[in-house]
């Protein structure tokens, strides 16, 4: 049972991070540019200049956030946003969509084209420093996300309705060998969009239009699913005290003014009491 965690409507939501040493849920409404939260009952956003659609938390007060433009740290208790790594900031026809901190302190983004260019965006890493692009030619990066035994890594292109596994360096968190195929979502004609891993390494993968986020186990068996109360389903995220508070991210974008106005709760953020229990998101390094 799913529950609206906060009405304010998003265009595009997208990224929930529930930071472990503030207690809180941040998440960002890509397209209107600005990153949100809830400060105890109260709402409250962060307006930028370009486009934001994922974080990593570095300490209590401070997010690595990642814009059309670049990786930022910046600080929730002035707004001082610092450039850490440029991001295709020489590419106006890309943003960045969606990221992940892992297990050993990195992060990884992907990207995209602003109206879904084929094949326009890419996956990386920032690890020590390093910016280094992993996947080429994406056309929705999504899903990405990682075992809790740091065995391997997940993404999506969204295009393809394929989400990938991809085995991972134990001491480095680098990518080893080739990635293969884990869900194959094309019969059932569903698309694979943002992704985390619980604690006993199932896959909890939003899938775009289906209003759902759906389980699936380490061999990639359908283990159950949560319905939303949104066509767009974005992104899901542990959270809460005990981590086993499922929030998900939806968005209006695509859908016309008369499902709007009969499902208002499009574009809400949601809540599901007890779906499961979640890893805690790891720390980036920088």
């Amino acid at each position: 049972m799913s529950i609206v965690y906060d009405n304010r409507a998003c265009e595009l939501g997208e990224g929930p991070l529930w930071h472990p040493e503030r207690q809180q849920l941040f998440w960002f409404d890509i397209l209107c540019k600005r990153l949100m939260t809830r400060d105890g009952e109260a709402p409250r956003n962060w307006q930028f200049d370009e486009h934001v659609s994922a974080a990593g938390w570095v300490d209590r007060d401070r997010l690595l956030i990642a814009s059309e433009t670049g990786l930022w740290r910046f600080n929730l208790q002035d707004d001082q946003k610092d450039l850490i790594a440029p991001l295709e900031a020489d590419n106006p026809v890309t943003r960045s969509n969606d990221g992940r901190a892992d297990p050993w302190g990195g992060f990884w983004i992907g990207t995209m084209g602003k109206t879904a260019e084929p094949g326009a965006g890419a996956i990386y890493r920032y690890w020590r420093g390093e910016l280094r692009q992993l996947v080429d030619d994406v056309t929705i990066s999504n899903a990405i996300c990682f075992a809790p035994d740091r065995s391997c890594a997940y993404y999506t292109d969204t295009a393809t309705k394929q989400v990938m596994q991809w085995p991972l360096n134990s001491e480095t968190g680098w990518p080893k060998g080739d990635s293969t195929v884990f869900l194959d979502l094309r019969v059932d004609g569903l698309n694979p969009d943002g992704a985390v891993v619980d604690a006993k390494g199932n896959l909890w993968i939003a899938q775009w239009g289906a209003s759902r986020v759906a389980a699936y186990t380490p061999s990639g068996q359908f283990l159950t699913a949560i319905p939303f109360d949104a066509t767009n389903v974005s992104c899901p995220a542990f959270g809460g005290n005990d981590l086993t508070t499922l929030y998900c991210t939806t968005a209006r974008e695509g859908l016309d003014k008369d499902t709007l106005a009969a499902h208002p709760t499009n574009g809400m953020t949601f809540a599901a009491p007890g779906a499961g229990t979640g890893q805690a998101e790891h720390r980036v390094i920088l």
